[in-house]
């Protein structure tokens, strides 16, 4: 026990930077104090002592902000950081290092008993503030799941998701199209509907074909000076070209 409890404080004295002394993470870090009373109400569930479990469940709930079922399986070095508002099933699993902030959700999506409802979590895998994962599944080793993104089927090991729904990203083409995104300022843990990469992609394209509409409307004038072509005249009138709306688009993919 006591050796669970000293590795879970060196895993925050390495993840978390505002972590000052072993006393301070002891005393003050809600998401230590929750892993262990998990551990006595476990031990108590696998004893069948069910309801006194939950009681130790709940006095654990009250005191810290973090609802664990004495069901739910967590592995070693797990870090609840900040971690008030985290719900945790009781058929999920959590598997070693992994890291978990506040607000998340390890949910179900069925009603029925005697199955797997909540989903396995597996080593190392980091779920950002305000994340849902609903549902039976497995989320892989050193997977991401984004801020507020709500996930609801499996995440390859090494993949991220973010959004809602959650969209995986691991094909090179996406993991690009994120470090680009990046460079406007979008994080993989703050997503939001302004700034998710293929929003901000269709936006950018919507600017281009703009500007280039207003190059050959240029580009027509001019042949038409050379030209003096009549019909190059109908054109430039707009009695035959489409005009292209950007501001109608932007609306369409808000």
């Amino acid at each position: 026990m006591f050796k669970r409890i000293n590795a879970d404080i060196e895993c925050i004295l390495e993840r978390d930077p505002a972590a000052r002394s072993r006393l301070e993470i002891l005393t003050c870090y809600p998401g230590l104090h929750a892993l262990i009373f998990h551990r006595v109400a476990h031990r108590l569930w696998l004893s069948q002592l069910y309801w006194l479990g939950r009681l130790v469940s709940n006095l654990s709930r009250w005191l810290t902000g973090i609802e664990i079922h004495p069901g739910a399986v967590i592995g070693e070095r797990v870090f609840f950081d900040h971690a008030m508002g985290v719900v945790i099933g009781e058929t999920a699993e959590i598997g070693d290092g992994c890291t978990i902030y506040q607000g998340v959700t390890l949910g179900g999506t069925t009603l029925y008993k005697n199955v797997k409802r909540h989903p396995t979590l597996g080593k190392d895998v980091v779920v950002g503030a305000g994340a849902k994962v609903l549902g039976g599944f497995v989320v892989g080793d050193g997977a991401k799941i984004g801020s507020n993104a709500v996930v609801t089927k499996p995440v390859p090991s090494g993949a991220t998701a973010v959004g809602n729904p959650a969209r995986i990203i691991e094909q090179a083409l996406d993991v690009k199209r994120e470090e680009q995104a990046s460079k406007m300022g979008f994080s993989a843990y703050g997503v939001t509907h302004n700034d998710d990469p293929i929003s901000q992609a269709l936006r950018g394209l919507i600017d281009n074909a703009q500007s280039h509409e207003e190059q050959i409307a240029l580009l027509w004038g001019a042949l038409e000076k050379l030209a003096g072509d009549s019909k190059s005249q109908r054109l430039q009138t707009g009695s035959t070209t489409p005009q292209f709306e950007p501001d109608r688009l932007n609306k369409l993919i808000e």
